[in-house]
């Protein structure tokens, strides 16, 4: 089976149609609580970058550091559109490099993650997956400004 086309394409996909609700979304989104609980859109980005960022060192192999406690809220500096847009695009660029410039073998090779053996291309799958469910929560606030249109193309 030829993973590395599956893992490379399934990252391409999610990470376009993110891409694309962020840009749905207005700019007074990316900043708003809707409870104090609530984590913004710049919020639930950064996370997704910093996965995102932490995965890309742990599958080529680079040292990794310690993952904050508790929720991850975006700092001052990101939270406008623009700043989130322009972060989580280099974040998906560098995660889409990374993957491209491994082998078909090394996306299969046993890789250490946090504590357990896996690979790189079950790591891409973990990848695509939370950015799927993040999708999800950006569709949902989407919906609280009042747009139920479908932005994927």
């Amino acid at each position: 089976m030829d993973v590395k086309p599956i893992a490379l394409n399934s990252l391409k996909w999610t990470c376009k149609c993110f891409l694309q609700d962020l840009q749905a979304l207005p700019e007074e989104a990316f900043d708003k609580k809707f409870s104090p609980q609530a984590r913004t859109v710049a919020d639930i980005v950064h996370e997704v970058n910093l996965v995102n960022d932490h995965i890309g060192l742990t599958i080529r192999g680079e040292e990794l550091w310690d993952w904050p406690d508790g929720w991850i809220y975006a700092p001052e500096n990101q939270r406008t559109k623009e700043s989130v847009i322009a972060a989580y695009e280099k974040s998906s660029q560098h995660i889409l490099d990374t993957v491209e410039g491994f082998s078909e073998e090394q996306m299969m090779e046993p890789i250490m993650s946090d504590g357990k053996e896996t690979n790189r291309f079950e790591r891409c799958r973990f990848m695509s997956w939370h950015l799927g469910y993040h999708s999800g929560q950006l569709n949902f606030i989407q919906t609280l400004f009042g747009d139920d249109a479908w932005h994927w193309n």
